[in-house]
């Protein structure tokens, strides 16, 4: 392989903001919900490169097969790798996707196949792109990629702030997170925060079910959190973590008085007493996919304390990323913590997505 631009490359970051910046010189896009990825193409040769900089090309072997049919003969292009679905996108069957047997990649890749939506072109033929401002970088990505269709495909942009703001309302059922704003004299500048997200944020009251160790201290590393279903079952809708070293040694304190039998009655006893639980709910813990040696083990509470968190995105009942803990609730009744107070965004579907393409 050889081309302007040669793998690893570390793709450029945004930084999250409260609100979509208005300018006269951003362009918006869709925030996509996959794996980032960085694709090299020189004929035949094509590599995809993550976020962290490591090969994704041996887990997506059908994308490497339609990138060679969509893209120029030699380019670089950046990008999201996802999985669509009548449901909107999903996350989970994304992740199943990385696993160490070829034999389970390739029946993967047939039962769920993966889609690739760029948003960059960096280079095209001998031409390092990267200098350009974005503007004709975008320019260009339409030109080398106008036939585009199924699985490889172009995300839409706007630069008009209204269209923006109304997807980034109508696009959430579609699994889409969020809206990114890039400014249009912008060069690709790799591993910088040069660009801006807007996520969506939402709250939720749930009960604290327990909580696990930080590696690096005795402190509280995160917290269990979970929601009842209609039938009272608990449910394992995440944690809530990323906590200050001083803040973990005062939930220490905080969660004390909580500790004392807390294995009596509790729903999880039997994930904690073994590996396997004997129940059908949602739990936590369990050997981690894709870190065997990482420590899940967890210490129970008594259900009696409500935590007010914070959170971005809901699929299939359980929070997408670890959610933000904002206040104790100690007006509200655990029993009150249900699905029911989530509002869980109308589904969209995907192609209404690309049918706004600009």
């Amino acid at each position: 392989m050889q081309l302007p631009l040669m793998p690893p490359i570390a793709p450029m970051l945004s930084r999250a903001v409260e609100e979509l910046p208005i300018g006269a010189d951003l362009f918006y896009e869709p925030k996509w919900d996959g794996f980032r990825g960085i694709v090299f193409r020189d004929g035949d040769e094509v590599e995809i490169g993550s976020r962290k900089e490591r090969p994704l090309t041996r887990y997506f072997p059908e994308l490497v097969d339609a990138l060679r049919d969509k893209l120029p003969t030699r380019c670089v292009v950046d990008g999201e790798i996802v999985i669509a679905t009548d449901r909107g996108l999903d996350f989970e069957a994304l992740q199943m996707r990385l696993h160490p047997a070829d034999s389970r990649v390739r029946k993967l890749a047939a039962s769920t196949p993966a889609s690739f939506v760029a948003f960059d072109l960096l280079a095209v033929g001998d031409d390092d792109l990267t200098p350009l401002p974005f503007a004709e970088r975008r320019q260009a990505l339409e030109g080398a990629l106008a036939g585009d269709g199924p699985p490889v495909l172009v995300t839409p942009v706007t630069s008009e702030v209204g269209v923006a703001l109304d997807w980034f309302t109508r696009f959430e059922g579609a699994g889409l997170d969020g809206v990114m704003a890039k400014p249009g004299h912008l060069p690709y500048r790799p591993n910088e925060r040069v660009m801006f997200k807007v996520k969506h944020r939402r709250t939720a009251d749930c009960v604290v079910a327990g909580f696990r160790r930080h590696r690096r201290d005795d402190g509280i590393g995160s917290l269990l959190l979970g929601l009842f279903d209609d039938e009272g079952m608990l449910h394992h809708v995440g944690v809530a973590s990323s906590f200050t070293a001083k803040r973990r040694a005062e939930l220490v304190a905080e969660l004390a008085p909580y500790r004392d039998n807390a294995l009596d009655g509790h729903p999880w006893r039997d994930w904690a007493e073994a590996a396997t639980p004997a129940s059908g709910g949602r739990m936590p813990g369990g050997v981690s996919r894709w870190n065997a040696g990482k420590d899940l083990s967890w210490e129970p509470v008594r259900l009696e304390l409500v935590a007010e968190v914070g959170f971005e995105q809901l699929q299939n009942q359980r929070f997408r990323h670890s959610a933000r803990l904002l206040r104790w609730r100690v007006d509200r009744d655990p029993v009150s913590c249900t699905f029911d107070q989530l509002d869980v965004a109308i589904p969209y579907e995907l192609r209404e997505v690309f049918a706004l393409r600009g």
